[in-house]
This record gives structure tokens, C-alpha cells and sequence, in this order.
């Protein structure tokens, strides 16, 4: 099967899914019931043909598998060598009983109870802390699901039918970054503005994650953080551009504990070991963090939330993040709060690449203040504006701001991608072409008429500090100009096109008769007026 059968596959189920769920509950919940379920899914589908591995037994179907386990794991002989193995291996076990496939036959066979499925969940939590308390999001027991126990046992065996055709361990891609962008995409107003508000394009991600990563791709260990994760999709670009891509660490924090928990089932389904992902259930700003070795990194990647407030109380002053800039990120606009604590966190020879709106280019106050720090600093390397309506949560233009330390210079490099965009149904798209073209460009550095601008320090002093890309980057077209003969032409033209189309008014006008002599009279009167205005507008035609 092709990766876009794959693909296909799996948005047709998750369709089929949601179709059974969004009648009672909005996709913020059913989103967590879906992503949730197509883990344990991976995980149980995972654990059979580990089994079957081991043993060197072949099979065609996972029901074989689940045959082949069940047989094995009722062998007292056989059954305890064979859970040390799946544990160290896998670092989890799942009764045969209680796998994804057993409870497909329990269905069928008209025997499934919930329950079994919830102690799936809690034997996997309790395997190992990598585990603990992954499942705590998806509650079975939801009167969303249903008013009674039967109904939400039939919701949920439901929705294990539907998922029960994916092709997990053959999909290729980002199972749960391309599932969760797909709910997002096709059940937007469903799932309300913010449903979308941590998960970043892959077209951006790509670009983002090349960036950082350009020179280095070789680099054994390279640590990459993200403090605003979400799901964890941007931090697992690494695996595509790396080529070290298992000495990789990662290291990334999120406020919400659905999003930290998608995210540690993201590392997971990716076979990112335990001990190089290092994931938080935190506040990025409240409470500064990692605050233990290692504590700065070669690469950040972020994509926060676009002027979120935040407390921005007088304590901050002294915090190690922000105290050099003498001044605070607005509390009603946390972007250069969060833009400071990546920058905080990055290696002297690291890069750091973070969305945010065009507003932190340019406003003023203490926006200004920070904003004028870095660039003195020669913080700010490049400026890349990229298209509207790109992303899932909104349709303002966005911008990637570059950032490294200890630069030789302190010239800023200004790409407009704006326009680098194929038009979609709901959302603009940046194909690989797109992505191409705006690398080979960061890469080069150089000027190029309307797309980008190479800006001296001095020049943007000038500018008072504002980094606005219309400043640097002129993309404005001249109209060509048209000759008077070929306009005289055309209002000719225009004049005949009037002359004719009010013609044929009057005509359907005249043909109109009043049902009473009063009606008669208003409706002549009415047509004289008409009639009169339509001629003095020929008339007065410039």
C-alpha cells in the first residue's frame, strides 16, 4: 500500500469515527476518543507482531497473531520468558484478552464491555512511567458517550470498528500529526477557533526544522526544545533532516496535559527511545524550564500561542529570561515573552526559529524596547513573512524569525514568502516548491528584486527598529500603462454596452401594464422618472 492509500485510509476512518461521535460531542472531545484509541491500536497491533517475531512464527493477519499470543501466553512455559521479552523490548504487555484485536472480536461476537478496554488503558499506564497516566484524557465512562452504560459501550465499540482497518505499522508519516491535522481541517467549526492553536503545518515545520538544522544534519546528539509542542509534530521533523536522527534529543513542555499526553504518544509511535525525550506537563512562562543541566540547546523550535496574555508581573525583572532587556513583554501580548525564553535556552552557536504575528515586527513600547535589544545584540538573523491563511486556527500572515548568537554582524536578512502559496479549499498551501525556493534563499543571502533584501544595521536604525517587510522587501508593481487610443476604445465600447442593455430595460419596462387605473398611473409615472434618470446617466457618462 502507497503512503496516499495510507493516508487515505486513515482520513476515511477517522471520518467514519468522528460521524459517530460529533453528534453529541464537540472535536475537542472526540478528537482525544479518536487519537487515543488509534494509539492503543498501535501499541496493541505493535505488541502482536513483536510476539510473533520472537517466536519466528509467521503470520498474515493479526488475528493469526492474536491466535499465536493467546496460545503462547496460556503455555505457563512459555509465558513468563515470553512478558520478560515484550518488556524489555517494548517496555509494556497487554493481556491477549484485552489487545485492540480481541476486543474487535468481542463485537462481533456481541460480548464487549467496556471495562476491558479501561483496564487495557491502566495496564499500560502501569507498565512504566513512560506510560503513567497517558490514557487519562479519554473518559469511557462520559455521559457524551451516552446517558447509559449501554449506550456508551455501543458508542465506543462503534468507533473501534471504524478504526479497526488502519494499517498502523504500515503508515509512514506522522500517524497522529496527520490524523489530528486532518480532524482539525475537515471538522474546523466543530472544534472552534483554538482546536487548532498547537499544531503547526508540516509545510512550516518542514521549513523550520531545515533551518535549524542546515550544516548540522550530520551532528551526533543534537538537542532540540520546543516549549510550546503541542503535539510534538515540530520537534519530530528532526527525524526527516537529521542524519543522526537517533542521537537526537528532545526536550519540549506544554501547559495542557491533552496536548503534553499527544505528544508522548507522538515520541512513542515515532520509536524515539525513552531516554531522548524528556517531555513536560508545564507552564512555559510561569515557571522557567529546564533549570537543570541540560538547560540550553542547538536548536528551538516554536510556534506559541499568537498574543496570548500572560501575568508579566514586576518579579519577572528578575528572572534570568527577561531581566537583561529591562523591560517586560505586555501582559495583553506574551509573544516576545515566549520568543525571549527560547532565545534564553539556545546554544551560543545554536538556532532558534519561532512563529509570530507581523505585530511584534513592528508595535511599540516595550515591544520596541526588547525588539531594539536584540538587534543591537545582532539576535535577529532573518525575517521570513510567510502567506495568510496557512494555518488551521488563523487566517492572518505570520512570520519565522531567525535567531542565533553571537553573530560577527547584526544585518538582518528580510524574506517575503507571502505569495508563496497554492490556493486550497479552506487553507492556503506551500508545497515543496514553495519550501525550496524560500531555503535556497535563506541559505544564499542575498538580494533579489521583490522577494528579498539583505538590510545593514544602519538602514534599520534608519527605520527606527521597525522590521516590518514592506520596508525592506518592495513588492509593488507598477500598473502598466494603458494607451489613451486603446482607452477611448474601450469606453466606446462601454457606451454601446450601456446604450444596448438600457434599450432592452426599456423594452421589458414598457411591457409592464398596471391591474388598476390608480396602479396605471403610478406605474407611468414611475416609468418616466426611470426613464429620464437612465438617459441623463448615458448623458453624463465621463
Amino acid at each position: 500500500m502507497t503512503q496516499t492509500d495510507n493516508s487515505t485510509s486513515l482520513f476515511q476512518s477517522l471520518w467514519n469515527a468522528a460521524d459517530i461521535l460529533r453528534a453529541s460531542m464537540d472535536a475537542n472531545d472526540y478528537k482525544s476518543y479518536l487519537l487515543g484509541l488509534i494509539f492503543y491500536k498501535y501499541l496493541s497491533d505493535k505488541l502482536l507482531m513483536a510476539v510473533c517475531d520472537n517466536l519466528d512464527e509467521p503470520f498474515d493477519s493479526l488475528s493469526q497473531a492474536l491466535t499465536v499470543y493467546t496460545e503462547n501466553y496460556a503455555d505457563p512455559d512459555v509465558k513468563e520468558d515470553l512478558i520478560d521479552v515484550l518488556e524489555d523490548e517494548l517496555g509494556y504487555v497487554i493481556d491477549p484478552m484485552l489487545t485492540f484485536a480481541s476486543l474487535v472480536d468481542s463485537i462481533h461476537q456481541e460480548s464487549f464491555q467496556l471495562e476491558d478496554l479501561a483496564q487495557g488503558f491502566r495496564d499500560i499506564e502501569q507498565s512504566n512511567e513512560a506510560f503513567e497516566n497517558l490514557f487519562e484524557d479519554i473518559d469511557l465512562y462520559s455521559k457524551k458517550l451516552g446517558t447509559t452504560p449501554q449506550k456508551q459501550n455501543k458508542a465506543i465499540a462503534q468507533v473501534i470498528l471504524a478504526l479497526n482497518d488502519l494499517d498502523l505499522a504500515g503508515h509512514n508519516g506522522d500517524i497522529l500529526g496527520d490524523a489530528y491535522e486532518y480532524l482539525i481541517g475537515q471538522f474546523a467549526s466543530d472544534s472552534g477557533k483554538k482546536a487548532g492553536e498547537f499544531y503547526t503545518p508540516q509545510a512550516v515545520s518542514h521549513l523550520m526544522t531545515q533551518i535549524v538544522f542546515s550544516g548540522r544534519e550530520n551532528q551526533k546528539g543534537f538537542t532540540l526544545y520546543d516549549p510550546t509542542m503541542g503535539s510534538g509534530s515540530l520537534l519530530l521533523n528532526a527525524k526527516r533532516y537529521s542524519h543522526q536522527a537517533s542521537t537526537v534529543s528532545y526536550f519540549g513542555q506544554d501547559n495542557k496535559t491533552s496536548t503534553y499526553n499527544l505528544a508522548r504518544m507522538n515520541m512513542i509511535l515515532h520509536g524515539v527511545a525513552t531516554e531522548n525525550h524528556h517531555l513536560r506537563n508545564g507552564d512555559t512562562l510561569d515557571e522557567d524550564w529546564p533549570n537543570t543541566e541540560p538547560t540550553d540547546f542547538d536548536g528551538v523550535v516554536m510556534n506559541p500561542p499568537y498574543s496570548q496574555k500572560w501575568a508579566a508581573s514586576a518579579g519577572f525583572l528578575q528572572d534570568a529570561r527577561f531581566a537583561p532587556y529591562g523591560v517586560l513583554a505586555p501582559k495583553s501580548k506574551a509573544d516576545f515573552a515566549f520568543l525571549l525564553h527560547g532565545y534564553y535556552h539556545l546554544k551560543h552557536n545554536g538556532v532558534m526559529a519561532i512563529v509570530l504575528p507581523h505585530g511584534v515586527l513592528f508595535r511599540g513600547n516595550a515591544e520596541q524596547k526588547i525588539r531594539k535589544h536584540l538587534l543591537e545584540e545582532g539576535a535577529i538573523d532573518t525575517i521570513i513573512g510567510l502567506p495568510a491563511n496557512i494555518f488551521y486556527n488563523t487566517s492572518i500572515p505570520t512570520t519565522i524569525i531567525i535567531l542565533k548568537k553571537n553573530r560577527v554582524s547584526k544585518d538582518v536578512f528580510f524574506i517575503d514568502a507571502s505569495k508563496e502559496f497554492d490556493k486550497g479549499k479552506n487553507q492556503n498551501v506551500m508545497t515543496d516548491d514553495h519550501i525550496d525556493k524560500i531555503l535556497a534563499t535563506y541559505r544564499d543571502r542575498q538580494t533579489e528584486d521583490k522577494f528579498a533584501y539583505l538590510a545593514s544595521f544602519e538602514e534599520i536604525v534608519e527605520n527606527d527598529y521597525n522590521l516590518n517587510i514592506p520596508r525592506y522587501v518592495d513588492t509593488f508593481e507598477e500598473e502598466p500603462v494603458v494607451p489613451l487610443t486603446e482607452l477611448a476604445d474601450k469606453l466606446a465600447e462601454t457606451d454601446k454596452e450601456i446604450a444596448e442593455t438600457t434599450a432592452k430595460l426599456e423594452e421589458m419596462l414598457g411591457q409592464l401594464v398596471g391591474t388598476t387605473p390608480e396602479a396605471q398611473a403610478e406605474l407611468e409615472d414611475f416609468l418616466a422618472n426611470t426613464l429620464r434618470k437612465s438617459k441623463l446617466s448615458v448623458v453624463n457618462l465621463p
